[in-house]
């Protein structure tokens, strides 16, 4: 009678070591594509955003998006910055959907970007006035500051080489 092959412990013990090694070696690399990856992603979606700004305001009498009826004595509001860039506008900024008649300006984006960082795609307007906070601290997307143009990302947290990501 011959007796089975069978693996042995030691054998066995060995194999699970050499896969702990490995994933050990693997799943730090893969969170740091997805790190880089979402870093990317930011910095393409902050570069979309601010091109939309500054087209919006040459094609709207040096108005920037957020003012509503594109009336810059008006309070900005955050849904004044998403219809002006996802609808189609008028010279003056009034908004209608696309393809109405007289509203020949936009749409600019689809929709608003989701932070890649925070899963957030809410805008914090600031008002005339008012300064950008010292840090970001993920409680929205972005943020915007329509009377001098400038939008950032609402992130805490740097990037592998220091650099704030609210400083993109």
């Amino acid at each position: 009678m011959r007796r089975a092959r069978a693996f042995t412990l030691i054998e066995i013990l060995v194999v699970v070591v050499l896969l702990g090694i490995l994933a050990a070696i693997v799943i730090p690399a893969i969170a740091s594509s997805s790190t880089s990856a979402k870093q990317s992603a930011l910095a393409v979606d902050l570069q979309l955003l601010r091109r939309f700004v500054l087209i919006y305001k040459y094609q709207h009498l040096e108005v920037s998006p957020g003012y509503p009826n594109g009336q810059a004595t008006a309070t900005p509001t955050e849904q004044a910055f998403i219809d002006q860039a996802t609808m189609a506008s008028n010279n003056s900024g009034r908004t209608a959907p696309a393809g109405t008649v007289g509203f020949n300006r936009g749409p600019y984006i689809s929709k608003m970007p989701v932070n890649p960082l925070n899963g957030r795609s809410t805008i914090q307007m600031l008002g005339d006035g008012e300064n950008f906070p010292a840090n970001g601290d993920d409680s929205h997307g972005w943020i915007c500051k329509p009377a001098t143009s400038e939008i950032r990302a609402d992130s805490a947290g740097t990037n592998g080489n220091g650099k704030r990501y609210y400083d993109y």
